[in-house]
């Protein structure tokens, strides 16, 4: 029985809803999965992101593996338990935080050696490692381990981080032992078209239930970003759930729906809430500024979340400007409730054969475009 099925494309672009089936439950797609980087979406409670509308949570193999480490995990009965959260679990593979450290000794062809951000601790990691401590922390979705190279490496270097990536992916499907989790590959080839495809063949012939789009938005652009987007999500099986890494804007997310993608990840819901910018139906709006000192309105109108329904723009300042958390835990939540909207209006759209229409119409909008300065400091925040 396969584990996804494509429910209905839109007959004008390549989007698609499908439904996606994990040990912890089914997932409907397009979808979009908050970060908990460490254990915990910041800002948020599991309960408020249930009811916010989360079906499925991203938390990263490389910061548990350190803290509080696996063996801790382990004994405390998986990251479900972990993290009270009975619904699907995807873990990164670290891949991308460990080739971002500045504290690395040396990278070869079986794996990286590095110092550990907290203690200095000498730490190697390799493909079968990693594969290993997934499989051990229990998420439903596990990642291959993979080689992100910058997006301003030289050609020689971005070519051996392709190899890499093929090489390591191999070892991770012959190491993974948990057959209640899915092992998804990782396309790499920063934005060359040679490098995406050759690297996309490969993993293909391996045949992953799951494949990821990774190394993107490090640098390269939005244009660049989504131009290799549309490249290489038609070089993944049309059967099989298909994931960008990191990404991004709610205009990156129509964009790269439209392209033929079905899962998202990025910490800008909450990273852009915990610093007082809102997203909203009327665009994007920052709280600090001293337009909203007595408005009595909600942070957006069209909203019917718990923020929206019990606090107002005047009062959301106050909470940030003294410095109080409940700014910071409201326009996380919210922020939260918005992209969920989104992706649910994404799923109807398609649905209804109306999604190019739609996104057209969408991307016009202040709450999506990336015309206006509010929307083009989204990413630069923190």
């Amino acid at each position: 029985m396969s584990i996804f099925e494509v429910i209905k494309k839109d007959t004008s672009s390549g989007a698609r809803t499908g439904a996606l089936k994990t040990f912890h439950g089914k997932i409907k797609t397009p979808v979009f999965m908050p970060v908990g980087t460490r254990g915990a979406v910041k800002g948020t409670m599991p309960r408020q992101l249930d009811e916010a509308g989360s079906q499925i949570i991203l938390a990263n193999t490389f910061h548990l593996m350190l803290r509080p480490g696996v063996d801790v995990v382990e004994k405390l009965g998986g990251l479900h338990n972990f993290m009270a959260w009975d619904k699907p679990i995807l873990t990164d593979s670290g891949g991308f935080q460990v080739f971002s450290l500045s504290s690395i000794n040396s990278i070869d062809n079986d794996g990286v050696e590095f110092a550990s951000p907290y203690d200095g601790m000498k730490i190697k990691l390799d493909a079968a490692s990693v594969t290993k401590i997934q499989n051990r922390l229990g998420a439903d979705i596990i990642m291959c381990f993979d080689q992100c190279p910058a997006f301003d490496a030289k050609p020689k270097e971005q070519h051996k981080a392709v190899e890499r990536t093929i090489r390591w992916a191999r070892i991770c499907k012959e190491s993974h032992s948990n057959n209640h989790q899915l092992l998804f590959g990782i396309v790499q080839g920063q934005i060359d078209n040679n490098l995406r495809q050759s690297c996309a063949a490969e993993l293909v012939k391996m045949d992953f239930p799951g494949y990821a789009i990774g190394g993107l938005s490090v640098g390269e652009g939005t244009e660049q970003m989504l131009k290799t987007v549309r490249f290489t999500t038609p070089l993944l099986p049309e059967n099989k759930p298909r994931y960008l890494m990191g990404v991004g804007t709610p205009a990156d997310i129509i964009q790269a729906v439209e392209a033929g993608v079905d899962m998202f990840d990025c910490v800008m819901p909450t990273r852009n809430g915990r610093n007082a910018l809102a997203f909203t139906s009327q665009g994007p709006i920052r709280l600090r500024n001293s337009a909203y000192i007595d408005d009595k309105g909600p942070v957006d109108p069209a909203c019917g979340c718990y923020c929206c329904k019990t606090f107002s723009r005047a009062a959301i300042r106050h909470f940030f400007n003294v410095g109080e958390m409940l700014g910071p835990i409201l326009l996380s939540l919210h922020n939260i409730v918005f992209y969920h909207n989104l992706m649910d209006k994404i799923r109807e759209n398609i649905e209804n054969d109306t999604f190019a229409k739609w996104a057209a119409q969408a991307l016009q909008n202040p709450a999506f475009a990336r015309g206006s300065k509010v929307n083009a400091d989204i990413k630069n925040i923190e």
